[in-house]
């Protein structure tokens, strides 16, 4: 009995014991709070790190916009650098890669941050790290290009010749694949003056006309080269068509035998000379157009480099729009290119490429004065024959007589008979010419030698002499020194990079004067980015340089 009841109570505990489920609730609690707190950690640690990335990507992202901003000036990987080192993440950045062409900005930024993890490493993941990538682009939609091209004496031959190659492969390379007309070339050909041709000229507040056809040079005063925009109601003088740089032309031999004997002379020293071939070329989207009329140059005169980049600067001013407009009604500009010039805008770009094989040469020019307007001279209707009136400075072998007329004394022994009472008449009348009349038939060391100082400096060959040097100071004299003419340039070429217009300056076997100020003239003239030093041989390289460039762009609109 003893027996089987132990054996009973034993049983019992153990059947007690077999259903007991209190400690195995708490076995499972402890596991479920363990599993609770390790999500947790993991949830501490994905915040960490999506926290650590937004940062890092909203830094990325800030900085790359700015940075591939064409209108910022600092170099593009400064500029990131900057935005991470302010935002205190500047340890994480890894790379900067900026891919740039003449009209765009790629900037592309890398960052990684090790977010060190608390509660990952329980799983066996040690490294957690939050990347980002981030990249921005901006490109330009539409280009307007000036040629300002040098085509002074000095480009004669060999130098002309190569340009010709140059700047016509500049125009295929550039226009090629411009089939939604992006693109836009003018040409502004100069030597020591630019000659705007009749179309353009005509849209300008010229003055002192001298109605000689294909001469169309206006003369700037100081106050528009520290702008771009060529004011339109602004009096801008004509510059008079004369031959004032025949220097030693004169003699007691020489004495005009008609009026056509000198008006059909081509006056080869005349500043701003007559024909059709450097005039200013409109804006064109046409290939074949532009390369005929740079096949067309021809070499001759001085040099002045800042009227050149003047005028080219004007042609890419917003101020002419209304102006191009017109042209476009006309025919002289494309209607293929509207709106032209553009707005000085980011999606915008100008471009100036300036060359030249010189320096500032000073040019003479007939002053205001003797411009237009009537002279004391006449002309014999019948046989076209001169005579001027002198009513003062009359040497005394002239009496009373205040005409004085050259042929009558051709060996320059009867002085004193060339000397009359009225203007010489061979049976036809008489007509008074006015300056421009003459300017335009007339050499002016003819004037000033036959109808001056012979006339005045009587039978003194010292006198003659001093009174011709005097007519000649009185009636022409230098636009500006060469000096100036630098200052001006540099004063221009600043106010076209303050609009953001890139300047690419070539100097083309050009002396050291010559190459520091198309050096300093030209977009980052410090580090010579967009200078060119070009020899005979690698002219074309530069202009090569510059259109390969504008090849590789994807314009967009």
């Amino acid at each position: 009995m003893v027996g089987t009841a132990l054996v009973k109570g034993t049983l019992g505990r153990l059947r007690r014991f077999w259903t007991q489920e209190t400690g195995a609730l708490m076995i499972f609690a402890m596991m479920l709070a363990v599993l609770m707190l390790m999500m947790g950690g993991i949830a501490v640690d994905v915040m960490r790190y999506e926290s650590r990335r937004t940062a890092l990507q909203n830094t990325l992202d800030r900085s790359t916009l700015a940075a591939a901003s064409l209108t910022q000036r600092r170099d593009p990987e400064l500029v990131v650098n900057d935005y991470f080192l302010k935002a205190g993440l500047a340890q994480y950045l890894t790379s900067v890669t900026v891919t740039e062409t003449l009209n765009s900005r790629t900037v592309t930024a890398e960052a990684k941050a090790d977010t060190q993890p608390m509660f990952l490493p329980m799983l066996g993941i040690d490294d957690f790290q939050a990347p980002g990538l981030s990249t921005a682009e901006q490109r330009i939609g539409d280009i307007e290009i000036i040629l300002v091209l040098d085509v002074s004496g000095s480009m004669q031959g060999t130098k002309l010749a190569n340009l010709k190659t140059a700047a016509t492969d500049f125009v295929d390379t550039v226009t090629e694949g411009d089939d939604e007309h992006h693109i836009s070339i003018g040409i502004v050909p100069y030597n020591a003056q630019v000659n705007l041709g009749p179309v353009l000229r005509e849209k300008f507040q010229a003055v002192n006309l001298h109605g000689v056809p294909n001469v169309d040079c206006l003369e700037l005063p100081d106050s528009v080269f520290g702008q771009t925009l060529m004011p339109r109601d602004l009096d801008l003088q004509m510059m008079a068509y004369a031959d004032v740089a025949s220097s030693t032309w004169k003699g007691d031999g020489y004495i005009q035998t008609t009026d056509t004997g000198y008006a059909t002379a081509k006056f080869d020293s005349a500043s701003c000379k007559q024909n059709t071939d450097n005039i200013v070329r409109l804006p064109s989207d046409n290939a074949v157009a532009l390369k005929g009329f740079i096949n067309g140059l021809d070499a001759a005169g001085n040099t002045s480099i800042v009227l050149g980049l003047r005028w080219g600067a004007a042609l890419l001013d917003p101020d002419l729009r209304s102006t191009f407009t017109d042209l476009i009604g006309t025919g002289d500009i494309p209607a293929t290119l509207p709106d032209r010039p553009l707005d000085y805008e980011a999606d915008v770009m100008k471009i100036i490429v300036l060359m030249t094989d010189g320096e500032h040469v000073a040019h003479e020019r007939i002053k205001d004065g003797y411009k237009t307007g009537p002279s004391p001279i006449f002309r014999s209707n019948g046989d076209g024959r001169l005579s001027i009136r002198h009513t003062s400075g009359r040497p005394t072998l002239a009496g009373a007589n205040e005409y004085w007329v050259p042929h009558l004394d051709a060996d320059g022994t009867t002085t004193g008979a060339a000397w009359t009472t009225a203007p010489w008449d061979s049976g036809a009348g008489v007509t008074q010419l006015q300056w421009q009349d003459i300017w335009a038939s007339q050499r002016f060391d003819y004037v000033a030698w036959q109808l001056y100082a012979r006339a005045l400096g009587g039978d003194s060959a010292s006198l003659r002499s001093s009174t011709f040097t005097a007519i000649t100071n009185t009636i022409t004299g230098n636009w500006k020194t060469a000096t100036e003419m630098d200052t001006r340039l540099q004063t221009a070429c600043a106010a076209a990079r303050a609009q953001k217009v890139i300047i690419y300056g070539i100097a083309f076997q050009a002396g050291t004067v010559g190459q520091t100020q198309i050096r300093n003239c030209s977009t980052d003239g410090v580090a010579g980015s967009h200078y060119f030093n070009a020899t005979t041989l690698n002219i074309g390289s530069a202009f090569d340089a510059i259109a390969s460039n504008i090849n590789q762009l994807r314009l967009t609109q």
